[in-house]
């Protein structure tokens, strides 16, 4: 039997391919570091690489008069060495808003996106200069931006319980066309934001889902998280009722080849996408509360929350959200643990009334 190919292992190919295009308009030198990460590195995180250096390199040729007149494909290995700390300065600033080389509307990037581009190019300048190629690493001499921490956007137990209603009656107030469609796809709307609420997986970790990755005997699924690693994630009996209507459902659908193991389908009867997903969550949230923007990772925030809540058990949360670092986990909560530990003040009376 011929082994098939799941949707991770379709995505990595997708994203090889990619990046070679990507690489060939890039230095030759750089094939060097691309193939030397790719033992300890997913091609995504490789093209996203490729994408922010290529950024570096339109950087210097258009806005560093020593590179004046040449192209990015002309750049040498030994032109890293003449980067200073002051260029890499003057790149930050760049970044804050840029051009292009296609002509397009000007990009702007936060602090977020500035320390993950600086990230991408410690990591390039750190190859090189480990294997001796280049005698400066400029990249040490620069402070990466400090990121403020940001208010977790969640729906509260009330919001939750709206989302999951409306979703669920929402076709009493649609037009006739609108609630045909609505008809069709209700099932699965309901199985896929029901399964992000309750199991706070990511969005591409909900697409990439196979049917014979349900288990109902034990109320779990197996998800491939970053990295490539497996885990069985348990659901609740909410989660269970919503996926076994949309798989009975989903029975009768005959999907397009290739697209069979799929759990959940597009309406052009595919494996749905990440953009699919994120419309739709955006469509239901947007008329529940008009004053967060909800994404399906808030729908991942909004499940920790929750998890925390009950449990407080942060090492538990972290596992469970397949977070590395359990301090990844503890930048997030940590509003939470405030409000513990204000409550902590009032819960001791040193003497009696």
């Amino acid at each position: 039997m011929e082994k098939r190919t799941t949707y991770h292992e379709e995505k990595e190919r997708e994203n090889i391919l990619k990046l070679r295009e990507v690489v060939a308009t890039l230095p030759s030198f750089t094939k060097d570091f691309f193939r030397g990460t790719s033992v300890s590195t997913s091609a995504h995180t490789r093209l996203k690489y490729a994408y922010d250096i290529r950024i570096f390199f339109q950087f210097l040729v258009h806005e560093n008069p020593a590179y004046k007149g040449k192209t990015i494909r002309d750049l040498k290995l030994e032109d890293l060495d003449q980067v200073t700390a002051l260029d890499l300065e003057e790149y930050m600033e760049y970044l804050k808003a840029y051009q292009p080389e296609d002509g397009a509307e000007y990009v702007t990037n936060g602090e977020k996106g500035i320390k993950r581009k600086l990230s991408a190019l410690r990591a390039f300048y750190s190859y090189y200069f480990k294997h001796e190629m280049i005698i400066n690493n400029p990249t040490l001499l620069i402070d990466m931006p400090k990121l403020h921490q940001k208010e977790i956007i969640r729906l509260d137990a009330d919001e939750v319980a709206a989302l999951l209603d409306f979703i669920e009656s929402c076709g009493d107030h649609l037009s006739p066309h609108q609630r045909s469609y609505y008809e069709k796809t209700k099932k699965r709307d309901l199985a896929i934001i029901t399964l992000l609420l309750g199991t706070g997986i990511r969005v591409s970790e909900c697409v990439g889902l196979d049917l014979e990755d349900v288990d109902f005997r034990n109320n779990g699924i197996r998800v491939t998280r970053k990295g490539g690693n497996e885990m069985i994630i348990y659901f609740g009996e909410e989660v269970e009722t919503a996926l076994f209507d949309y798989i009975e459902e989903r029975a009768a659908i005959t999907p397009l080849a290739g697209h069979e193991h799929a759990l959940f389908y597009s309406s052009q009867r595919k494996r749905i996408n990440v953009k699919t997903v994120e419309n739709l969550v955006k469509k239901y949230a947007s008329r529940v509360t008009t004053t967060k923007k909800i994404t399906p990772h808030k729908l991942r925030s909004t499940y920790g929350t929750a998890l925390y809540q009950e449990t407080g058990d942060i090492y538990l949360v972290a596992d469970v959200l397949g977070h590395k670092d359990v301090n990844t986990t503890k930048r997030h909560y940590a509003a939470m643990d405030e409000m513990r530990r204000r409550k902590a003040a009032t819960a001791v009376h040193l003497r009696e009334d």
